[in-house]
């Protein structure tokens, strides 16, 4: 029997720090980030969304230096057919309307998302 490993991946612009973006916000936008790839992922097929959930749910995050890399993961992923979404803010707080924080891939086939972010180092510190 195939075992079928799946996770989430969610990028991080680092550049964010010097706009101001705090911790807290940007823990908020790995949030929504999370939640939002998941509902994605169950709209179009619900029991690969609840496999991963059965799993526990496996996430990564990780960083690219500006939005430039962090668009080049999301239209990598797009070619691929990986499951990906853009998280903007809304602008009430921290930093401007619209500004694209975070790319979330998945939750998804892990060695299809690896050929998008296996690259890419962890978010270790902000």
């Amino acid at each position: 029997m195939t075992v079928v490993s799946l996770k989430q991946v969610i990028i991080v612009r680092r550049d964010l720090k010097t706009l101001g973006l705090s911790v807290g916000k940007l823990a908020a936008h790995v949030a929504h980030a999370a939640i939002e790839g998941f509902l994605s992922v169950w709209r179009m097929n619900p029991g690969l969304a609840e496999l991963w959930i059965e799993q526990g749910q496996k996430k990564i995050v990780l960083m690219v230096r500006n939005l430039d890399e962090l668009m080049e993961k999301y239209e990598k992923a797009k070619k691929l057919k990986i499951p990906a979404m853009i998280i903007r803010d809304a602008g009430l707080t921290e930093i401007p309307p619209g500004t694209i924080t975070v790319l979330v891939l998945g939750p998804w086939f892990e060695k299809e998302i690896d050929r998008v972010s296996g690259d890419l180092p962890l978010l270790k510190n902000w």
